[in-house]
């Protein structure tokens, strides 16, 4: 690609312009608040605690094997496990994270009706990561206590029918592969297929589809800024179409950070009433910041396909740990059944070296061997250490009755929103269904709330692409993700409120307020005119930036 003509900056991906951007912040000695990532800075340290002293019990138990050989362990014995581990509590009581493991077992057995004996076997086996994953989809155990933590935060109190199958992956990412993989591998997806997609929604979501693997029509399903980010009637009324086969979207939404709302979910299940045929594909990675949450997943089942990640709530992104769920009954399973006899043949001969009956084989174990391209279907699984580490967040999660995690979690990330608009000198807006992991600042919003509507439209008119950004970056050092490369429709700029603190929060909002007087000033006095705003200070500097990067 080109990059001499700085309005093709505006034809980056989000992440591919941050590297130019960070490029352009590091030049001088200023300290760079970069707030284009989402990763957080922030991590649960009970659960790892945890991790590290069920590990250090592992430990003992595999010494007790072999122990006349130096260097060399065994795998754990089953019997006598239970009273080991509370000889080996006792003997380190007051040690951090000895009391939530003791907590946990007591949790499996007396609430959740497991036998605690083989809960402490698989999880020191799991941390051991001495035996392949078996099952390969997920640990017997783990996936029913994940299974519960899935139910308490995606479901909550609403009303469900049945069990839900999950299959333990690296981290959101991971199962979005799997997941388009094996639609397309099972017929149910196929070139052509149109699939509609919630907008803004994470950029690499919007270049899947357009893979040579793939090669879906994409259909956008808006969910404007007027509308507080939901979608409106208008805009789902679109799925009616018996052309579009699957429906996809990350909800709470990504970047607006903003949950469907009870209303918006109805009118959803109603529009599935009508075509019960249609897929629903929900990543639900942010659900957690959000109270009393409820997923597609809980109001269609039969139609959705789950997808949860760990990454962003724990704390875990070098974990890279998630899960897929479908329900027992779904869609996926009956639409591979209703396949034409010559296309069901052709998937008997892809699946018959794992099962002696491949016509059984649901699509979520489908999912498991596909992602080891079935042949190595043995070896498929996510590692036991990062599944020990999943049942242990889960736990930590489902013992807090408080929830003063969640209550932690949402306070850190609502303070720093607060500390970004007293910097810029604005109320903070009011929306009861943000959840505030992300936040789109509307750039002609932001300009007319501060100098009126004249100023804003003549700002949004002659700014170039991704200007503002480059601005920020090469002046202040602060680094914004364009709200553009995630599909939204206005002009504006996305700040994670993950990954830095309270005051730098402060700082971007006072850099920003800087750059607005300024361009204020050029418009009082009539500048800008066909070079855009401040001239073309930045744009030259940002193209070469932006090849440096690219090469």
């Amino acid at each position: 690609m080109d990059f001499s003509n700085p309005d093709k900056l505006a034809l980056l991906s989000p992440f591919e312009l941050k590297d130019a951007l960070i490029q352009v912040a590091s030049k001088s000695d200023r300290s760079m608040l970069n707030a284009g990532r989402g990763n957080p800075n922030f991590l649960a340290t009970t659960p790892r605690h945890g991790f590290f002293q069920f590990g250090l019990f592992a430990m003992t138990e595999a010494e007790r094997s072999y122990i006349y050989m130096d260097g060399v362990g065994g795998f754990p014995q089953r019997d006598g496990i239970e009273a080991r581990f509370e000889i080996f509590a006792k003997a380190h009581q007051g040690v951090e994270g000895i009391r939530f493991i003791e907590a946990a077992v007591s949790y499996v057995r007396d609430q959740l009706g497991l036998s605690a004996g083989a809960f402490i076997y698989e999880m020191c086996e799991a941390i051991l990561g001495c035996n392949y994953p078996v099952p390969d989809r997920m640990l017997r155990l783990s996936e029913k206590i994940v299974g519960q933590y899935i139910r308490r935060e995606m479901i909550g109190n609403h009303p469900f029918v049945g069990n839900f199958d999950m299959y333990a992956v690296e981290g959101g990412t991971a199962a979005m592969t799997y997941i388009f993989n094996s639609l397309r591998e099972n017929h149910i997806l196929k070139a052509g297929d149109t699939i509609a997609l919630g907008m803004p929604i994470f950029t690499p979501y919007i270049e899947i589809p357009h893979l040579n693997d793939y090669q879906l029509v994409e259909l956008l399903i808006d969910a404007p800024p007027e509308n507080n980010w939901q979608f409106t009637k208008k805009e789902l009324d679109k799925l009616l179409d018996p052309k579009v086969k699957a429906f996809f979207l990350v909800n709470p939404s990504n970047p607006p950070s903003v949950k469907i709302n009870d209303e918006t979910l109805a009118y959803i299940a109603e529009i599935i009433k009508k075509r019960p045929d249609l897929i629903i594909l929900t990543d639900d990675v942010y659900g957690t910041f959000a109270d009393n949450f409820v997923s597609l997943f809980a109001i269609c089942p039969y139609n959705t396909i789950l997808v949860y990640s760990f990454s962003k709530y724990f704390g875990a992104t070098g974990w890279r740990m998630g899960v897929v769920a479908t329900h027992e009954q779904n869609i996926l399973d009956d639409k591979i059944a209703a396949l034409p006899e010559a296309r069901r043949k052709e998937l008997d001969q892809r699946y018959n070296s794992i099962t002696t009956e491949p016509r059984t084989l649901k699509f979520i174990d489908r999912l498991v061997a596909d992602s080891r391209t079935v042949a190595l279907n043995h070896t498929a699984g996510v590692s036991t250490p990062v599944q020990a580490q999943m049942t242990l967040f889960s736990l930590y999660s489902l013992m807090d009755e408080p929830q003063n995690y969640k209550k932690s979690m949402k306070r850190i990330v609502l303070r720093r929103k607060e500390a970004l608009y007293r910097a810029l000198g604005l109320p903070l807006p009011a929306d009861p269904d943000s959840v505030s992991y992300y936040h789109l600042l509307d750039l002609e919003t932001l300009a007319t709330q501060m100098y009126g509507a004249p100023f804003a439209k003549w700002m949004v008119k002659h700014l170039k692409p991704n200007q503002a950004l480059f601005r920020l970056a090469e002046e202040t050092g602060v680094i914004l993700l364009p709200g553009r490369g995630f599909g939204t429709a206005h002009a504006s700029a996305r700040v994670s409120l993950a990954n830095l603190n309270e005051y730098d929060y402060a700082n971007i909002g006072t850099a920003i307020r800087k750059l607005a007087l300024e361009f204020h000033a050029q418009f009082e006095k009539g500048a800008g005119g066909a070079k855009g705003v401040a001239g073309d200070k930045t744009g030259g500097k940002a193209a070469k930036v932006a090849k440096k990067s690219k090469k």
